[in-house]
């Protein structure tokens, strides 16, 4: 398995969309064991360590659990990453990965975050900021030199841990989407269910005391070898038991104690330190400093009480307490802790606090949230919160809102179709953590709900979930339209293929919405869309790009987390889609779309954007019709405005648009009402059949998933 290059600085959280766990263990732990201690990292053949657990457990495969999130940035190795994602290249390197453990005989469980855990979010935020300005330097660069920068400034695509979650359950692999940060679900289910091993690159998996830890930065996928960091090694060359574990991480600074809370005692442990070695850089030495001080502190909560008093640990004086607990798996005692306290970190929250009050939807949403079967339903439901990380979005391109705000009214109507509304119709509002430029993220945006305009009413949720019949099946497809409003597009969006159908819902109110998107970028996507039926991922790799447009660079992330957003409102609305049918691999190609934006920009004729494919004409027109039709019934015009190989160098501040700031109303605003210039074609009803996109796909009817675990 091929390794991306460590990318520069802030490379703990370079995947910079749904990113890594906030922190990723204990700063400049792993690197401490690989330097100071090679005897805790042993190269490990996992084919072996499967036989031998066969041999000792023969009614039990070997398992390894995945730490799925901090391996995604190891997973995306197709060369090109700025464009939007190359998914059909993508989805073929996790295939290539599961079939190499399953050729060993191993099974893999995968484990996703489900949640910002609210104790984590200063460092969240503090990490997305920065993740701003990495992207900023990104988007610096593809202007200067028209071209992706090297591997060092990679970040993942824009919502590539969402898309790999249901990727992965799509080709027949256990998924699990946690209730918490998911490295604790992690080490528990590792120690609970006798797993060979957790894969994953996070230092606090060294801190756990649950089954081995393996590196996915190490995996040499053809030969399934990689490097295991041992525990009991790591506390031999310490001097430390297993026991002090929590606590050293605890006073190194992780996601509990903060690092800053700690500089007074790090120079009292250095100053007393007998290791302390000047060929060593100061983080070593902090690292043995404390691991010094440790090992001549008695274990008990008496010593724990005695460090909390000498800490300046402020108004809370349980922060090193919290910090060891939450290192305590299920049936897990420690003596830092008092043996009558019990560890309660696995997920309780009650009914009577969640914002859903009906236990049967409360139930449900919950289980298909564990199960990966929908999209942020449950956060809403339980917790009225949600959130979004960065985008590869430029921020100084004043034309295009950031995709949090384009997106906003689409989620507004989702959030009415989940929320009951109280007495007087008023919605509980939901708190939004989106990442965009100009928000500071000093505190969650309260978004009020807006009920979409639904032909008959917005039927209640117990209906779309639970009711079955064709009627129902109207309404869940009509409620799903209305959050994009194209409720009056039904029939023609229906006559179509369900994954073109929801790619013209999505452009469709990408255009209404953004009044600087232009002809030639709605030809852009349109050839996309045709063009992309039937290429292989090896026919999309080996596509090359003679230049790279920053501007299609943008678009490509804004109509990504486009596909996001229909996934929320498909889980909302009962599933009037597969999820199967609304994944970037159906319907978008990162390389392929700027390929096609730049010709469209250029004045290419439509037989070069279509790649001479003249069957592509009429499917081409109608969807343009469509689109155009849609556009002009909210009096929004589309008007052509090529842009030629003049590419966006400007350095200019976004400015904000106040359209995008107030909280949106139901009903449209049409950006602006300028007359249209010839742009309708004559035939306005879609003609598909004869290219085979008449028909409707029947698989796409489905409700919703089993109420038992599968």
């Amino acid at each position: 398995m091929r390794s991306p290059a460590p990318a520069g600085s802030g490379s703990a959280s370079s995947d910079c969309c749904e990113f890594q766990r906030s922190a990723m263990g204990i700063k400049g732990l792993q690197g401490f064991v690989a330097r100071v201690c090679p005897g805790a990292c042993r190269t490990v053949d996992l084919r072996e360590i499967a036989e031998k657990h066969r041999i000792d457990h023969p009614d039990f495969p070997p398992v390894i659990v995945v730490d799925a999130m901090s391996c995604v940035r190891y997973w995306y190795t197709p060369e090109s990453w700025v464009c939007g994602g190359q998914w059909r290249e993508y989805l073929a390197v996790l295939e290539d990965f599961i079939k190499a453990f399953m050729a060993a005989g191993i099974k893999l469980v995968f484990y996703f975050d489900g949640v910002v855990e609210e104790k984590k979010r200063d460092e969240w935020i503090k990490r997305r900021l920065q993740n701003n300005k990495e992207i900023a330097r990104i988007f610096h660069f593809i202007k200067t030199h028209r071209k992706q920068p090297g591997r060092g400034m990679f970040v993942v695509p824009s919502a590539l841990p969402t898309f790999t979650r249901f990727a992965l359950k799509s080709l027949g692999q256990k998924t699990v989407c946690t209730l918490q940060e998911a490295d604790f679900e992690v080490a528990a289910y590792g120690l609970q269910h006798n797993c060979i091993g957790i894969l994953g690159q996070d230092s606090d998996y060294l801190i756990y005391n649950t089954c081995p830890y393996f590196s996915i930065e190490k995996l040499r996928l053809d030969r399934l070898v990689t490097v295991t960091y041992s525990r009991e090694d790591l506390c031999r060359a310490l001097g430390l038991s297993l026991t002090h574990l929590p606590l050293f991480a605890c006073l190194l600074g992780n996601d509990v104690v903060p690092e800053s809370l700690l500089e007074g005692f790090w120079h009292k442990c250095l100053v007393t330190s007998p290791h302390k070695n000047n060929s060593y850089n100061r983080r070593t030495n902090i690292l043995l400093a404390v691991a010094n001080y440790i090992s001549k502190v008695p274990c008990s909560y008496s010593s724990l009480k005695h460090l909390e008093e000498m800490l300046p640990l402020g108004s809370d004086k349980t922060l090193l307490y919290r910090g060891v607990e939450s290192y305590l798996l299920p049936g897990q005692q420690s003596p830092w802790i008092p043996p009558n306290v019990t560890n309660c970190q696995m997920f309780s929250l009650q009914q009577q606090s969640a914002v859903c009050q009906d236990e049967e939807i409360f139930q449900l949403a919950k289980e298909q949230h564990i199960q990966s079967e929908n999209y942020t339903i449950f956060n809403i439901l339980s917790n009225g919160a949600i959130d979004c990380s960065n985008s590869l979005e430029d921020e100084c391109d004043t034309e295009i809102p950031g995709q949090a705000l384009i997106y906003r009214p689409a989620r507004q109507h989702i959030y009415s179709v989940l929320l009951e509304s109280g007495k007087g119709g008023d919605y509980p509002l939901v708190k939004e953590w989106f990442v965009y430029f100009g928000n500071p993220l000093q505190q969650p945006e309260l978004i009020q709900p807006v009920q979409p305009s639904v032909p008959g009413g917005t039927p209640n949720l117990k209906t779309l979930w639970f009711a079955k019949g064709p009627d129902v099946e109207k309404q869940r497809y009509s409620t799903f339209l209305a959050c994009f409003h194209l409720q009056d597009g039904m029939e023609e969006l229906q006559a179509l293929e369900a994954p073109v159908a929801a790619f013209c819902c999505l452009l469709a109110y990408l255009m209404m919405q953004v009044s600087s998107l232009s002809l030639e970028d709605l030809n852009a996507f349109l050839a996309l869309i045709l063009c992309l039926k039937g290429k292989s991922a090896a026919q999309l790799a080996g596509l090359q790009l003679a230049q790279v447009d920053s501007r299609g660079v943008h678009l490509g992330a804004v109509f990504v987390r486009g596909l996001t957003t229909l996934l929320m409102a498909n889980s909302a609305c009962g599933f009037p889609f597969r999820m199967d049918d609304l994944m970037p691999w159906e319907v978008f190609d990162g390389k392929l779309f700027q390929e096609k934006y730049q010709q469209s920009h250029r004045g290419c004729s439509l037989e070069e954007l279509l790649e001479g494919n003249k069957s592509l004409y009429t499917p081409f027109q109608n969807l343009k019709s469509f689109i155009c039709k849609a556009c002009m019934a909210k009096k929004r015009t589309i008007q052509s405005r090529p842009r030629g190989n003049g590419f966006i160098t400007g350095t200019q501040q976004r400015e904000f648009n106040p359209r995008f700031q107030q909280t949106h109303r139901s009903s449209f605003v049409p950006p602006y009402h300028s007359q249209m210039r010839g742009v309708l074609w004559r035939n306005h009803q879609p003609q598909g059949r004869e290219y085979g996109w008449g028909y409707p796909d029947r698989r796409r009817r489905f409700h919703l998933p089993p109420r038992s675990p599968r």
